[in-house]
């Protein structure tokens, strides 16, 4: 059972920036695949980035060049710059081990981006 607790998340104007974190109860380094995802009022939930738990990344087109995903020991980061209103969003980590499958989701945290 991991449990994840994700922060950061807060208001901004355009163009500012946020790194929203994700603290997990456990050690994910090496047996998580991780990734944020972000769900819009009336809008499905969507893949925003990912890396596999060798360190391989994927980008949603959306937020190529302005989102980057990292990991340090148990914690998950997304570092959000130049953002944009139409990235307002409740931003929810999720993990999955690679062998077993078992996944789990974060809490959410709210971004607004708003001037």
């Amino acid at each position: 059972q991991v449990q994840l607790a994700e922060s950061g998340g807060g208001l901004v104007p355009p163009g500012g920036s946020l790194r929203l974190s994700c603290a997990a109860s456990g050690s994910i380094f090496n047996t998580y695949n991780m990734g944020w995802y972000r769900q819009a009022p009336g809008q499905q939930r969507e893949l925003v980035a990912s890396m596999t738990s060798g360190g391989s990344t994927v980008y949603a087109d959306s937020v190529k060049g302005r989102f980057t995903i990292s990991r340090a020991k148990n914690t998950v980061y997304l570092q959000m710059n130049s953002l944009k209103p139409e990235d307002t969003a409740v931003y929810y980590c999720h993990v999955t081990h690679i062998y077993s499958g078992g996944a789990y989701w974060g809490q959410g945290t709210q971004v607004t981006v708003s001037s």
